[in-house]
């Protein structure tokens, strides 16, 4: 063959590899939205119910009870959903919004006859913590902000390793008595005590 046909299946060969090399790099990309991947096979995360934030073990509350400063104070909800409070014992905290918890303590210091019209207002000062787990540079546990999203917490943990898979994560939460793992898009709002799992991508 001359030297025309030579070039012609040089020219051939390297756009076969050329297009080979651009599919596996694609592949690569696209690893972590394979029906197979780590994670794909979990139900989608729930839309968050309507309604206000629902206190859990681990939030710090700040309570005032006006004209009382021997029962205002800084109280921690413990393991098993309740804040101890002089005079009133422990209270019934975890699954209550702010507002319940106050009406709880309002009710609870009225019927115990000790203050006639109590003046109750709690609010929160430090939420339960989020962990984070799997391909982040830093794992462990974070202190929950306000609207953060899944990609905010991964940022915080020093974001996704190289074997990241960047299209979705693992997101677990107590939904009632159960803790459950779903998927969820990076954008996705996370919710104290939420477990996220970034799972590792198929290459």
């Amino acid at each position: 063959m001359g030297k025309f046909g030579t070039t012609l299946s040089y020219s051939k060969d390297r756009s076969i590899i050329n297009r080979r090399v651009l599919l596996a790099g694609l592949t690569c990309l696209t690893g972590c939205a394979s029906a197979r991947a780590p994670g794909y096979d979990l139900p989608l995360l729930p839309a968050s119910p309507p309604g206000p934030y629902l206190l859990g073990a681990g939030d710090t509350l700040n309570i005032r009870i006006y004209d009382q400063p021997q029962l205002s104070g800084s109280y921690q909800v413990d393991d098993s959903g309740f804040i101890n409070m002089p005079l009133l014992g422990p209270v019934q905290t975890s699954g209550r919004s702010t507002d319940a918890l106050e009406s709880a303590i309002t009710s609870g210091l009225q019927k115990n006859g000790l203050i006639l019209h109590p003046a109750v207002g709690a609010e929160i000062s430090t939420y339960r913590p989020f962990y984070i787990l799997g391909e982040v540079n830093t794992p462990g546990q974070y202190p929950y902000r306000p609207g953060m999203t899944a990609l905010t917490a991964i940022s915080i943990a020093g974001g996704f390793t190289y074997r990241g898979c960047q299209d979705y994560v693992g997101v677990t939460r107590n939904t009632g008595s159960n803790a459950t793992q779903y998927r969820a898009p990076t954008s996705a709002l996370v919710q104290p005590g939420d477990v996220i799992t970034i799972f590792e991508r198929r290459f």
